[in-house]
């Protein structure tokens, strides 16, 4: 992901809340980062998802704080606040405590913003907490991949070197 990033000269910022800086973490452990990576918010809390993300407090109302629609208003906030290429953000429930029938521990969105559009992807992981948050990082990461690969295909570049 880092050597897309570079060699495309994009940029990239995080929106945390479900994995609490974990994924940030995950990307500045990578020599030359610094390139790329602009910085992250850890947004536990609603009213700092609405302060510093400008997630809509109608969105965390209607949807709440584990939505598709919130990880893309987190995401697209992140963007818009580091003035970032590409924003990846991360919401859900890590447990052991706080599931519902409706999302359940491990249930968690990962959304990803970029200039025009943000969508997100949900998932049902299992585990402790420890490892729904490991994975949640691991796709957060992985979707950031797959978008700058898919972007290269549809552009007609490889994105393999």
């Amino acid at each position: 992901m880092g050597r897309l990033l570079t060699e495309r000269r994009l940029t990239l910022a995080t929106a945390e809340s479900l994995s609490g800086g974990s994924v940030g973490a995950a990307i500045t452990s990578t020599p030359g980062s610094s390139a790329y990576y602009l910085g992250g918010i850890v947004a536990y809390a609603n009213a700092v998802k609405e302060s510093l993300l400008g997630v809509d407090a109608k969105t965390l109302r209607l949807h709440g704080a584990v939505s598709a629609e919130t990880a893309e208003a987190m995401a697209s906030g992140a963007r818009s606040r580091f003035g970032a290429d590409l924003a990846v953000s991360t919401t859900g429930v890590a447990g052991p405590e706080g599931g519902s029938a409706e999302r359940p521990v491990g249930f968690a969105y990962v959304g990803i913003a970029t200039q025009t559009a943000a969508r997100s992807e949900r998932f049902q992981f299992t585990g402790t907490r420890e490892e729904v948050i490991a994975r949640t990082t691991s796709h957060a990461l992985d979707l950031v991949r797959r978008h700058l690969i898919a972007k290269a295909e549809w552009s007609g570049h490889s994105s393999r070197s």
